[in-house]
């Protein structure tokens, strides 16, 4: 297993939710951030000169996905995330040791592969 953690511009949530989706991948934690990269930040004009915005607001989007669906989740991001500007964001990919779904105390690549189907049972996913 292995999460796949992207950092994008809060703008482009609704395109890469979507394309996920599109490819099964429902389940996701956004958070909200703030961060910069090589750039430093923005300087924007003010009233009374120049502002400084050291952090910009970003999000991070967090999803656990078997070792073999990580390039079609990660290609999905990119090719949904990026505007071609400077600030598109990074992703990051980090192994899972384990996973254990609280409710029913699965463990493994089960636990991260349960959907609910439309009768509202429980089913197990399969790419």
């Amino acid at each position: 297993m292995k999460k796949v953690e992207a950092i994008i511009r809060e703008e482009r949530l609704e395109n890469v939710k979507k394309a996920l989706e599109d490819g099964g991948y429902i389940a996701m934690t956004v958070t909200e951030v703030s961060g910069r990269g090589e750039q430093k930040g923005l300087t924007l004009p003010w009233r009374v000169g120049e502002y400084r915005v050291d952090l910009l607001p970003k999000l991070k989007l967090e999803i656990v996905v078997q070792d073999k669906e990580v390039d079609a989740v990660v290609q999905a991001i990119v090719e949904n995330a990026r505007t071609g500007e400077i600030g598109d964001g990074k992703i990051f990919i980090i192994p899972v040791e384990n996973a254990i779904r609280v409710r029913t105390g699965e463990q493994g690549n089960i636990a991260i592969n349960k959907v609910i189907n439309n009768n509202n049972k429980e089913e197990v996913k399969t790419k």
